[in-house]
């Protein structure tokens, strides 16, 4: 068995000054103002839009992001509605013959007494699913014995509207912590490649 962190990262070439500037474009038509569009008038277009709550306009404009977590996590992330999705199947794939992946929780220290029960829990698991394959079970029968922090890749697809939604829901105190984790690694480079856009999400 194997376990890492788990990740989170856009799949697109992200030009952020780009991004503004067409959401600039977009939103400019719905007043007629197209003629005031400058060299540096995106910025402070979209932060009133924003700041006013006309958010359509941020629909224009989509994103991919790739993680990889803990499957429970995903089943969360499935549940953003305006988003398509692709993610890596335990029906179809046969995790048997190498070494089952699980996502290390954040919730414990690795060398703490409730790591070592987790880590025993998941190396079980992994020992009854191999079993199962060599019984001549399929891989979608035998994963009933997987654990929530099995290792998956999930795909999402949404736009720049729904990440802020997905920003505010998933990085509030309420959130689970190994959500937190994953939507803290995403929002920070959303932060950090798209100007304005995610400035007031905390």
């Amino acid at each position: 068995m194997r376990v890492i962190a788990p990740t989170a990262r856009f799949e697109d070439e992200i030009d952020g000054a780009a991004i503004i500037k067409k959401i600039e474009l977009c939103g400019r038509v719905c007043y007629k103002s197209e003629d005031k569009i400058k060299a540096d008038s995106a910025g402070e277009f979209v932060r009133k839009i924003i700041a006013r709550g006309h958010e359509s306009v941020l629909e224009h404009v989509s994103l991919t992001a790739r993680f990889i977590c803990d499957r429970g996590v995903t089943h969360e992330i499935v549940r953003h509605r305006i988003a398509s999705y692709s993610q890596e199947s335990t029906r179809y794939c046969n995790y048997g013959g190498g070494e089952v992946v699980f996502i290390k929780p954040c919730f414990c220290e690795e060398g703490s007494p409730e790591y070592e029960v987790w880590h025993e829990a998941c190396r079980l698991s992994e020992e009854y699913y191999n079993k199962m394959l060599e019984m001549g079970m399929t891989p979608q029968l035998a994963r009933s014995v997987l654990p929530n922090s099995l290792k998956t890749e999930l795909i999402m697809t949404a736009n720049l509207r729904e990440w802020r939604h997905f920003f505010k829901l998933r990085l509030s105190s309420g959130a689970h912590v190994q959500m937190r984790e994953v939507a803290r690694i995403l929002c920070d480079e959303a932060k950090s490649k798209i100007p304005v856009i995610f400035d007031d999400i905390k």
